[in-house]
């Protein structure tokens, strides 16, 4: 069974306990203030095992079935079947907690902010996927169909806008940090594959 697999079904399972259980799930939200004045750390990891609806749930778990099964098959060419394996789950896990520590410190004396969901992990991992494919077709919001670089940058831009001008309680910043570490971290990994990614990105530049 792959990784993928697995984190997906983990999720869901851990999500659905909490959705009958307030106990559980505010023991593993993301608190700012409960990590830093009480050390509360293991937030940073759990928050991404929890979700604030079912449609949440569900919009990040396909999204990272979709793009997850595709970056672990590169994983596993790159590193082979047992550390390719190894190295995706670490880049999932630790992209959990780098989207999560930006909004850590921006809101350490903020008692009131919370945060649950994969957003920022699942971002990590689609622009893990930009790297292999900057070429390939989005549909952006599910609808329109645009290359993935663009989609990426335009993913960055409006993250980066939201995260000082929206109100809508989406942690923006989470995703903004997420993606940046995914691919920076797959980068690290693998440095051959940034020539790669600019020479196929090069390749498909319409001219």
């Amino acid at each position: 069974m792959s990784i993928t697999l697995l984190i997906v079904l983990f999720t869901v399972l851990v999500s659905y306990q909490a959705f009958s259980d307030p106990v559980l799930f505010n023991k593993l939200t993301h608190m700012p203030w409960a990590e830093v004045h009480r050390k509360e750390y293991y937030r940073l990891l759990t928050a991404g095992f929890v979700h604030g609806s079912w449609m949440h749930l569900l919009i990040n778990m396909y999204v990272f079935y979709e793009f997850g099964q595709y970056v672990e098959r590169q994983f596993l060419l790159m590193f082979g079947p047992t550390m390719g394996r190894i190295w995706f789950l670490v880049l999932y896990l630790l992209t959990i907690v780098m989207a999560n520590l930006g909004t850590m410190y921006k809101h350490r004396h903020n008692p009131t902010f919370r945060s649950v969901g994969a957003s920022g992990a699942v971002s990590g991992v689609l622009f893990a996927f930009v790297l292999f494919q900057p070429w390939a077709t989005l549909l952006l919001f599910f609808i329109i169909p645009v290359p993935a670089v663009l989609a990426a940058v335009l993913y960055l831009i409006y993250s980066s806008w939201a995260s000082k001008h929206s109100s809508d309680h989406i942690d923006h910043d989470a995703h903004f940090y997420g993606a940046v570490f995914g691919m920076l971290f797959t980068l690290v990994l693998q440095p051959a594959l940034f020539p790669y990614f600019v020479e196929a990105l090069l390749r498909g530049m319409p001219f």
